[in-house]
Parts: C-alpha cells; sequence; structure tokens
C-alpha cells in the first residue's frame, strides 16, 4: 500500500511530492488505522486561497485488498485533523522528496515557463 502526497501551489507555485509505502513501515498497523479513519469519500470542495498550497493526497491499496485508489484534494486552510497527521508523517518518512517543479495555478505543470 502506498500513500502518495503532491502539495502544489504557494506563492512561487512549485510542486513537491513525497511518498511511503505502508506495509514497510515498523509501525504499518497505526498507518492503517489512521487511513481508515480519514474521511475520504466526504470532502467539500473549497476554493483555493491565493498563494496557499494545496494537498493532494492518494492511497494506492494492495490490489486483493481494494482494487480502488482513493484521492482527497485538500486546501491548505482545511489540512487539520487526520488529514494533517497523515502529511506529516509521509513528510518525515520521505526526507527527500521529489525536486520541486513549477506549477500553473491549477496545480499542474504548465508547458512553458
Amino acid at each position: 500500500m502506498k500513500v502518495t502526497v503532491i502539495r502544489s501551489g504557494g506563492f512561487a507555485g512549485l510542486s513537491t511530492r513525497w511518498e511511503v509505502r505502508v506495509d514497510e513501515q515498523p509501525d504499518a498497523d497505526s498507518w492503517l488505522i489512521l487511513l481508515r479513519n480519514l474521511p475520504w469519500d466526504n470532502q467539500r470542495p473549497q476554493p483555493p486561497q491565493p498563494d496557499r498550497y494545496i494537498y493532494r493526497i492518494r492511497l494506492e491499496p494492495i490490489p486483493e485488498a481494494r482494487p480502488e485508489p482513493k484521492e482527497a484534494v485538500i486546501p491548505e486552510q482545511s489540512l487539520t485533523g487526520g488529514w494533517r497527521e497523515l502529511v506529516d508523517r509521509v513528510r518525515a518518512f520521505d526526507p527527500t522528496p521529489e525536486q520541486p517543479r513549477r506549477t500553473d495555478r491549477t496545480g499542474g505543470t504548465p508547458n512553458r515557463f
């Protein structure tokens, strides 16, 4: 099972990616409890705010267990509770994230700079 966090936006418009394989962690059970308790299907759309980050969180489960991946898009101002804990844990376990890339305001990578 893999958790990916992509943070995009902010003042510079950069995108950074962190990943962790839950099944390889010594405390995999606590990761699973956290992931099960998150409101994956109960996201309220919120408009982005200028110069704030957007977090795209993706859970890719083991195919035999649950074939459908889950994804949540959370603006920085709403990253609280379990979502904040998950992002902090993923960042702590992947100290060498993918190098930041410049993105457009929608979170995508622009064709030109």
